[in-house]
């Protein structure tokens, strides 16, 4: 597991979603989310983020936006943007 995912878990402590996310670390790896919190894998999901590290890095920080993320092409999502969008709030 790299290091950029090592510190995606742990900063997502404590979190849960009521269904199941993957977030792709594009060249580092994927995190699951799911009701049972974070954890490093890749398993089916119902829906997908996709972004460099700096952009999850400002997601979770509140540096950045996520709809001006997925607007300008650096976070792709993948599946339910309903749940996309419950996804921020639960990370919030």
């Amino acid at each position: 597991m790299s290091k950029v995912i090592e510190t995606a878990v742990a900063a997502l402590q404590g979190k849960s979603f009521d269904a199941v996310a993957k977030f792709v670390f594009i060249g580092e790896g994927t995190l699951m989310l799911d009701e049972n919190g974070p954890r490093a894998g890749d398993e089916p999901a119902d829906v997908t983020l996709t972004a460099a590290s700096e952009v999850f890095e400002g997601l979770l920080s509140g540096n950045t936006s996520a709809t001006v993320a997925f607007m300008t092409g650096k976070l792709k999502v993948d599946g339910s943007m309903g749940l996309a969008m419950k996804l921020g709030a639960a990370l919030a």
